[in-house]
């Protein structure tokens, strides 16, 4: 089910890796941000839609990955808006996104995955301010909504997955850097940080979120191990080899 976290901001999390699918109020109607994971995850989520009494008028992707490339017809046949660089990579990555929804959820409408648009360059489709940055995936983007103090952070600030970087790119630990710096920018005016998955940021959990992104970042570019509690997931051990592996070249 939504769960209201701000004003006009509801938030349903997936049971596949705790998967947080994002509705915000704007001044035309919903924006649907992320949604997934499965079939039935989608039919629910637009089962929670229609009881808001609102129509969706636009979705948004955060990032290139098949996770974020999901929709469903209930939503509507309306702009999926993502970053240029991001509408072009999904573009590019649809067959393999629609086979690894395939595998890993069923009941997904693979017709729909990755169908997105380039937000146009004079903006005003989206409500808040769309922060672009290039790390874990090419034109990731948050979404801040400062009005009512959310930041919508796509793979990022998460309490269960420890920074990701891109495998297939160079230059991810410098990204990630720049892309810290950016999202604590704009964290500056929230007071909940909503990840692509794990638990809602409230209050100090947001600086906290930020400050152990950092460290991670800060022992892997200094050839150690952080003292990280999400990688007690053993599922994680391979993600962070590869970060290791990325920072020694």
């Amino acid at each position: 089910m939504l769960n209201q976290v701000a004003d006009g901001v509801w938030v349903r999390q997936s049971e596949w890796v705790w998967s947080n699918a994002v509705v915000v109020r704007g001044d035309d109607g919903l924006v649907v941000v992320d949604p997934g994971i499965g079939g039935a995850d989608l039919a629910e989520l637009a089962d929670d839609v229609d009881r808001l009494g609102i129509p969706v008028v636009a979705g948004f992707c955060t990032h290139p990955h098949w996770d974020h490339l999901l929709w469903h017809s209930r939503f509507g046949d309306v702009p999926r808006y993502a970053t240029a660089a991001c509408a072009q990579s999904a573009g590019e990555v649809r067959e393999r996104a629609r086979a690894m929804a395939e595998q890993s959820a069923s009941g997904v409408p693979l017709d729909l995955v990755g169908l997105l648009t380039p937000l146009p360059a004079a903006g005003g489709v989206l409500p808040g301010e769309v922060v672009e940055h290039d790390a874990h995936a090419v034109g990731h983007a948050a979404l801040l909504l400062a009005d009512r103090g959310v930041l919508i952070a796509g793979d990022m600030l998460s309490d269960v997955l420890i920074p990701l970087f891109d495998p297939r790119r160079t230059g991810q630990p410098a990204a990630y850097a720049t892309a810290l710096d950016r999202l604590g920018e704009a964290a500056r005016h929230v007071d909940v940080v909503i990840p692509g998955h794990g638990a809602v940021a409230v209050g100090p959990e947001v600086a906290a979120r930020l400050e152990a992104d950092r460290a991670y970042l800060d022992a892997v570019l200094a050839g150690g191990d952080p003292a990280d509690a999400r990688l007690e997931q053993d599922w994680l051990a391979g993600p962070h080899q590869a970060n290791l592996a990325q920072v020694r070249g």
